[in-house]
């Protein structure tokens, strides 16, 4: 893959998906980055209208999650793209170990479908105690391989926010389709080019389709440009959403939106493949001196 497509071809089948990602934290969580009431009807009705409109525009992954508003991101993730074609991907909570068939029976009628294209293990950091309990024999990642055998979802992936051990034990396993992981100008832990390291290096090794979020810093990179430079208007994140579009190991770069203008303000960042960077050249360190040697 080019960091010029606008799809790629994600997991063992090859799924066409569009690399700009919807991503469901936003839709379900109150206070998320800001005053917000997910649960009040005008803003329900207004997300709904941005997820139908990101369809229109061509964009068909989706992410939510229950842990989202306590299934609310699920709900109206379902009420607004119910008879939709498009790749649809939630997860499971660690706590639910043991459980995940009775988990994921919740999201589907939640999302109103029979089978998920992507479960994904919610995870935020995993210690060397709950990557075993994910690995161990009869564990999470059996419970997902099992529920994959069944058909009632199409993909297995975990999330994290972490580049540690973990992670790598994970890829290692070959049991994952799919690795989501936080990735962008700040956080670029999993990814150094110079080696090259990194575990969106490692995933792509073993095959794995993979997913970035807090695409634009989750705020975390304006809010510093304001500490430090109070006077800066700059709007960044365009270029934050590019910086990350411009790798070429990220399959899908998740953004969360909430109205039809961030839909269209996102959709046209994806399109404009004149806008990404080379990331090689960016982390370049020494100029080339023709007079050496």
């Amino acid at each position: 893959m080019t960091t010029h497509e606008l799809t790629a071809a994600f997991g063992p089948q090859h799924v066409p998906v569009s690399r700009l990602g919807f991503g469901g934290a936003p839709a379900g969580l109150s206070n998320y980055l800001g005053a917000y009431d997910a649960a009040a009807a005008a803003n329900r009705a207004t997300m709904a209208a941005a997820l139908r409109h990101a369809v229109e525009l061509g964009v068909n992954y989706f992410d939510t999650a229950p842990g989202y508003g306590d299934g609310l991101a699920e709900a109206i993730f379902g009420d607004s793209l119910e008879g939709t074609k498009v790749f649809l991907a939630t997860k499971v909570p660690l706590a639910a170990a043991g459980r995940l068939r009775q988990s994921l029976e919740a999201s589907l009628r939640r999302l109103r479908r029979d089978r998920i294209d992507l479960l994904q293990l919610h995870g935020s950091s995993y210690g060397p105690d709950e990557a075993d309990a994910v690995l161990r024999k009869g564990g999470m990642l059996d419970e997902l391989l099992r529920l994959k055998q069944e058909g009632l979802i199409g993909l297995t992936g975990f999330t994290s926010e972490d580049n540690n051990a973990a992670v790598f034990r994970f890829i290692e396993t070959g049991g994952f389709d799919v690795m989501q992981l936080c990735y962008n100008f700040l956080h670029q832990h999993p990814y150094d080019p110079t080696r090259p390291f990194g575990s969106l290096t490692e995933a792509k090794r073993r095959g794995m389709a993979t997913v970035t979020m807090r695409t634009a810093t989750s705020g975390t990179l304006q809010r510093w440009v304001r500490m430090v430079n109070p006077a800066n208007t700059f709007d960044y994140t365009a270029a934050l959403i590019q910086f990350v579009l411009s790798n070429p190991l990220v399959d899908v770069a998740l953004v969360g939106m909430r109205d039809v203008a961030e839909v269209d303000a996102n959709v046209r960042l994806w399109r404009d493949v004149g806008g990404r960077i080379d990331i090689a050249a960016l982390h370049t360190r020494y100029v080339q001196d023709d007079k050496c040697g």
